[in-house]
């Protein structure tokens, strides 16, 4: 694009992750799920698809374990099943995420505190964990917000000091790095999910990774109904799930495992262009990455400054509805705080457990308290992304996000 100004575009369709046009399954997949079938075994306790989905996302990532599971919610339910919270304690996290990796929290009896977030990456940080620690935090939860890690570096330091576990939501940060480090590979336990519009999809599915034999053991057992497969006296060992995945999941991952370095190194080659094409525009901002790390482009966000362009990422997003873009303006529309189950504590019948434990700073959502949390939503605006897009889908993107700014400035 080399003549930058404001031009009429027709509208397209752009590929679209919720379909084929946006996704790579292909034959590859079909090929292995027809193996699954003609095996006559589907189920993973007795099959071999997805014990080696777990032996080659561990050597990939490096980890000593990775246990495959039923979604990236059970993922997180396994890893907070890990730490074992005692009824009352606390992970900190974020409240700009999935209720999917909040609710694991109150199942497991224990109370998520949330830390506020910069509002330029979205992401906690080291200062504002920090700043909501008590003496019963168990465990700390970073999510690498849209595939832009986190500092995990200040983050670590300072869990380490407090002797607290990490765990780290990689829901959307396959092959992310910090520090040449790949995100899930730095705290205790990693979590992933493989949902429908993830790097990589089962349709739904998630994967645990840890180094720790200890964690290794209970994220395994609470998968398998706390069933000891292969003990000597196996017995069902404490309160826990069927959280399996099963090989008809496990063969599509297996094929989609090959494709995943590629489709994060183009999703990083377009948004690289994306955000060439889009500078210079005043109010607007392009992805924040830290220098020690690299972003895998779950989501391509733009930074809408509603002080200087009129109606934020609202009105950006509205305007690009007439060239069929159906961008996500705020991303969520509140704080997860804000939902009904965390506002009203609407959890077990009408006990409200485990919120009748919990300190009253613990569940102290006064606005006041999150000003980087409303200012992120307030400006941030998610566009859709996928290993799909070409370069002509880039430059359609940009003059249409170029054009709809000086419509609006131009007022």
């Amino acid at each position: 694009m080399n003549d930058m100004s404001p031009v009429k575009v027709e509208p397209v369709n752009l590929p679209s992750d919720q379909d084929a046009s946006g996704r790579t399954l292909g034959k590859e997949e079909i090929e292995l799920v027809a193996a699954a079938i003609e095996s006559g075994t589907l189920t993973s306790t007795k099959g071999t698809f997805v014990k080696q989905l777990e032996e080659r996302f561990a050597t990939m990532l490096g980890s000593k374990y990775a246990f495959a599971c039923a979604s990236g919610t059970a993922a997180i339910h396994c890893a907070v099943a890990a730490i074992n919270p005692e009824p009352g304690e606390e992970i900190v996290t974020t409240a700009i995420t999935d209720m999917g990796a909040l609710t694991p929290i109150l199942y497991q009896g224990a109370i998520p505190v949330f830390a506020d977030v910069d509002p330029d990456t979205y992401n906690v940080t080291a200062a504002s964990i920090e700043a909501v620690l008590s003496d019963r935090t168990r465990a700390i939860m970073v999510t690498h917000l849209f595939g832009n890690p986190a500092e995990m570096g200040k983050i670590m330091e300072l869990a380490r000091a407090r002797g607290i576990p990490v765990i780290e939501d990689c829901a959307q940060s396959f092959l992310a790095t910090v520090d040449g480090r790949q995100t899930g590979t730095i705290g205790a336990i990693g979590c992933f999910s493989l949902q429908q519009g993830k790097h990589i999809t089962t349709g739904e599915g998630g994967l645990v990774v840890t180094d720790d034999d200890h964690l290794a053991r209970q994220m395994k057992l609470f998968i398998n109904k706390a069933w000891g497969y292969g003990d000597p006296k196996p017995d069902h060992y404490f309160l826990a799930l069927n959280y399996r995945m099963n090989e008809l999941q496990g063969a599509v991952a297996l094929a989609q495992l090959d494709k995943l370095a590629p489709c994060v190194s183009h999703r990083r080659d377009t948004a690289a262009s994306l955000t060439q094409a889009l500078q210079d525009l005043a109010g607007i901002g392009t992805p924040v990455i830290a220098p020690d790390a690299t972003h895998s482009y779950w989501k391509y966000c733009l930074n809408v400054d509603p002080d200087v362009f009129a109606g934020g990422p609202v009105a950006m997003g509205t305007g690009l509805r007439n060239w069929n873009i159906a961008s996500a303006p705020r991303y969520i529309q509140k704080p997860a705080f804000e939902c009904q189950v965390l506002r009203d504590q609407r959890t077990f019948g009408n006990s409200r457990f485990p919120f009748t434990l919990a300190r009253p700073e613990a569940v102290d959502y006064d606005r006041s308290r999150f000003p980087g949390t409303y200012r992120a939503l307030d400006q941030v605006l998610v566009l859709p992304w996928n290993e799909k897009y070409t370069s002509a889908h880039v430059d359609y993107l940009a003059t249409s996000i170029r054009e709809q700014h000086a419509a609006v400035m131009e007022k």
